[in-house]
């Protein structure tokens, strides 16, 4: 619906605000009148509305509002013309429009994650690892951004598309992530987030087929998201990769992620998510845990590493490191990032450092590590999984 309202409009400040409103109507009119026939096309009309009334007093956009009007709830707009209007998925296009080059880049991701993706500030806080309030100030500010500059959305040139592909892409990675594993709540998934990823990469892959990277993102999403039904037990806790039953991991999931992968790895030109594609191959590719190629996950981390550092890249290049060659090689990598602030805040730092001391046979640190570890995750699910490690220890430290 924001999608459908910005292409029209241009200004996504008051489109938002106007698709606001209309949620707001229905909220209030729907449950004594009943849910319409179409309820997009209720809510386009009546957002298309509001987004008129607020600017009846700029005399340039009388004649666009005129052209309009007719959509209004009331009227007899011809229905096939609604329909179309209604159910027409703008979202890619919207992200691709989001994605500004007036913003910087971490701006035009948290933006598009706040108001395409539907995202909370809170979870786009946790994904970029900086406090809630800092996040939702970046938000603000790109708001300001667009209000001052006067963006237009309109579709960018070839030459600017692949900067604003690279953003889009980000975006997607980073809700699929959040669907995967939940940084808030009692649920370890919400696959409604995975799945609308899913879908979106596949319809902007559609229309990029020769974008790599796209496909390698498309890759990685799907042989994750193979290992969604082994991630969890029957109450709903965490079950660890090395203890998954594989065998409920989806076949045909898997199938297509590799077939992808290596049909673009095999052009040359590799991008930090075909290197992830290529790693979560690896991964599963083996049949049982002890059968994973631990040295070639780690030197594809190391790929990465130089190609797209990053924090939870160090992390992951610490297991298949200690995996590799031994727990030691991984806790030189994990002590380093102790020192930074924000990354001494996360609870994945310590939860992976707690693990790799646990294979070093620190039992000690190990079990500090985890009780750190729980206490700063807001994920209800990895909260049982760490404590019930620290448990463990703590029986095997009584023994």
């Amino acid at each position: 619906m924001l999608g459908a309202l910005v292409r029209r409009y241009s200004d996504f400040d008051r489109c938002e605000d106007a698709l606001q409103e209309a949620l707001i109507a229905a909220s209030l009119e729907w449950p004594g009148a009943g849910v319409p026939d179409s309820p997009r096309g209720w809510l386009l009309r009546v957002a298309s509305r509001r987004r008129i009334d607020a600017l009846r007093s700029d005399q340039a956009r009388i004649d666009r509002e005129r052209r309009f009007v007719s959509l209004e709830p009331g009227t007899h707009a011809p229905a096939a013309e609604v329909a179309a209007r209604a159910d027409h998925d703008d979202t890619v296009q919207l992200l691709v429009l989001c994605c500004d080059p007036t913003l910087t880049r971490a701006s035009q991701v948290a933006l598009t994650l706040r108001a395409v993706g539907g995202l909370t500030t809170a979870q786009i806080a946790s994904a970029f690892l900086v406090p809630e309030t800092t996040m939702a100030q970046r938000i603000s500010r790109a708001k300001a951004t667009l209000r001052a500059t006067e963006v237009r959305f309109e579709e960018p040139s070839s030459d600017e598309l692949p900067e604003r592909l690279e953003a889009v892409l980000r975006v997607l990675y980073l809700i699929f992530n959040e669907g995967y594993a939940t940084s808030r709540g009692g649920r370890l998934m919400d696959l409604s987030l995975t799945r609308e990823a899913i879908r979106l990469t596949r319809e902007l892959r559609a229309g990029q087929p020769g974008h790599d990277e796209t496909a390698g993102l498309l890759a990685l999403m799907l042989l994750t998201e193979a290992r969604s039904a082994a991630r969890t037990d029957e109450r709903g806790d965490l079950v660890p990769l090395e203890r998954q039953d594989r065998r409920r991991w989806d076949s045909a999931l898997i199938g297509e992620g590799v077939e992808i992968i290596e049909s673009v790895l095999a052009r040359g030109d590799v991008g930090p998510f075909q290197l992830q594609a290529a790693i979560a191959a690896v991964h599963a590719e083996a049949a049982t845990w002890p059968d994973t190629d631990w040295l070639e996950i780690t030197m594809l981390y190391r790929m990465l590493d130089r190609l797209a550092p990053s924090p939870l890249v160090t992390l992951n290049l610490a297991v298949a490191a200690a995996m590799a060659h031994g727990p030691q090689a991984g806790l030189d990598l994990v002590e380093p990032l102790l020192e930074d602030e924000t990354l001494f805040r996360h609870h994945r730092t310590h939860a992976v450092r707690a693990h790799l001391l646990e294979m070093a046979d620190r039992p000690n640190d190990a079990l500090a590590a985890y009780v750190t570890a729980s206490r700063l995750t807001t994920s209800l699910p990895e909260q049982r999984y760490l404590n019930a490690r620290a448990v463990g220890l703590r029986q095997r430290l009584g023994d």
